[in-house]
């Protein structure tokens, strides 16, 4: 599998090419020494990402000296040219799109590890253990809140949550936990489809300003048939056997719904921005993490209080870790955020080599665009689908706006055709080792590929007035 996602990525990536500097037309730089060496190290960085479990080597390290090593290439190709000012030009473009996607996404990920502290996932966890649902319902709660809460939180952080309770639920049934995480899978990729905040994709393409934040909700009905195609198919195969409830109690800990009342506000603060005063998100989502700041102070003094009052004399009561907003940002997936540098970056340093023109030629004139959109959502599912949506957007194609809304969806939820294609199956591959496995997947990648046809006929149903 992974011979061939390499040997599409270097056809869709060959062929000569122009790129327009300031000095004149620069041609063929596809074919020059410069660019093959780009392309080769991009390759070898990303071949060492996919092998991240077994090297133990984190995945933003490889694309952080790759992405330097192109951009010192892509200087020395231009200079032969006495061209110094385009390169710098467009890596502050990408750096700008970086500290944009960085800024937002740290915000978020802070608020989500506050909640967590406070115990809000853990006591949604509790709720749905100690109702003494069948095996058949929480097969269908978890795959639904997947769905629902991956468009608020990301698909991630919903992916471990849901999979923590199917597999308290499951035990030693295996078959529950591979489909309750397939479900969880697909659930969470389409939720976050229909949301600037789902997935990393839709984020992108939202700050990038060709899909509106309303417009993002016409793929709803496309996301649900995405993901109830394969979780009715799959269900005729979970047990109707109730299993025995749990006495794991998850109590929110003080200031938790004001936690999510912030953080829900803090989205509308990062909207209103976009919409109403043409800023960039990511200023807005500061701004809503001032908001936490601020409560995290609060917090602080109300909890020290009542330590003070339980034992007042007892002078290290207060030693105890208290909220700490600085803390819950270094508990951040920093591997994920210097990740999305080395992406852009790379995907950014090819593009002036000119691979992504041949690779817009090659797709979307040779294919068509929707042949082309549904190759990407395919493609996604073997390579992140990161790169392959950053490199859609920097071609930036002529197409229409529901082409555009089906490459959102596609880039997303592609994705769930395999376990390695969203980072929600590979932290369940880890949450659920030797019990939900790549091949375990494999096995209903069938199923998941009905929703995935399905998802695309809806959209051209649905949509069709904006084709």
């Amino acid at each position: 599998m992974r011979t061939i996602w390499l040997t599409v990525l270097m056809v869709v990536f060959s062929g000569p090419v122009w790129a327009s500097s300031g000095h004149g037309d620069i041609s063929d730089m596809t074919t020059t020494a410069y660019g093959m060496c780009g392309l080769f190290l991009f390759l070898a960085a990303y071949l060492l990402v996919i092998f991240e479990e077994q090297l133990h080597l984190r995945k933003s390290k490889p694309v952080i000296v790759a992405a330097g090593l192109i951009w010192v290439l892509v200087a020395l190709a231009y200079q032969t040219f006495g061209d110094t000012e385009t390169p710098h030009e467009a890596l502050l473009g990408n750096l700008t799109e970086y500290a944009e996607l960085l800024l937002f996404l740290l915000s978020a990920m802070t608020y989500i590890n506050a909640m967590s502290e406070r115990n809000v996932f853990r006591s949604l966890r509790s709720w749905l253990i100690s109702r003494g649902f069948s095996l058949r319902t929480i097969f269908w709660l978890t795959g639904l809140l997947a769905f629902l809460i991956s468009p608020i939180a990301d698909n991630l952080t919903t992916a471990l949550l849901m999979g923590a309770v199917v597999a308290a639920v499951g035990g030693e049934n295996r078959r529950f936990i591979v489909l309750g995480c397939i479900n969880i899978v697909v659930g969470a990729n389409a939720g976050g489809a229909f949301s600037p905040f789902g997935d990393i994709t839709t984020l992108m393409v939202w700050q990038k300003g060709v899909v509106g934040f309303w417009e993002f909700f016409s793929l709803f009905g496309p996301a649900l048939v995405n993901w109830l195609v394969p979780a009715l198919l799959m269900s005729f195969f979970v047990s109707r056997d109730i299993p025995q409830a749990s006495g794991e109690v998850g109590e929110l800990k003080f200031g938790a719904l004001r936690i999510i009342l912030l953080f829900l506000l803090t989205i509308v603060t990062a909207v209103c921005f976009h919409n109403f005063l043409h800023l960039p998100p990511a200023v807005g989502m500061m701004l809503g993490l001032g908001y936490l700041g601020l409560f995290a102070y609060y917090i602080r003094r109300h909890e020290n209080a009542i330590d003070a009052a339980d034992n007042p004399l007892d002078m290290t009561s207060n030693d105890r870790e208290t909220f700490d907003l600085f803390r819950k940002i270094r508990r951040a997936e920093w591997d994920t955020l210097l990740f999305f540098y080395g992406i852009i970056l790379c995907v950014g340093g090819l593009g002036q080599f000119g691979y992504l023109a041949a690779t817009s030629k090659l797709l979307y004139h040779g294919f068509g665009a929707t042949a082309a959109n549904v190759i990407v959502g395919l493609l996604s599912a073997v390579v992140d689908n990161i790169p392959v949506m950053f490199a859609v957007l920097t071609m930036h194609p002529q197409m229409s706006h529901g082409q555009w809304l089906l490459v959102t969806m596609t880039a997303g939820v592609g994705g769930s055709l395999l376990s390695v294609g969203s980072a929600a199956g590979v932290a369940l591959m880890g949450q659920s080792r030797g019990t939900y496995t790549f091949n375990a997947h494999l096995k209903w990648t069938w199923a998941v590929a009905l929703g995935y046809a399905a998802s695309i006929a809806v959209h051209f149903y649905l949509n069709a007035a904006r084709f």
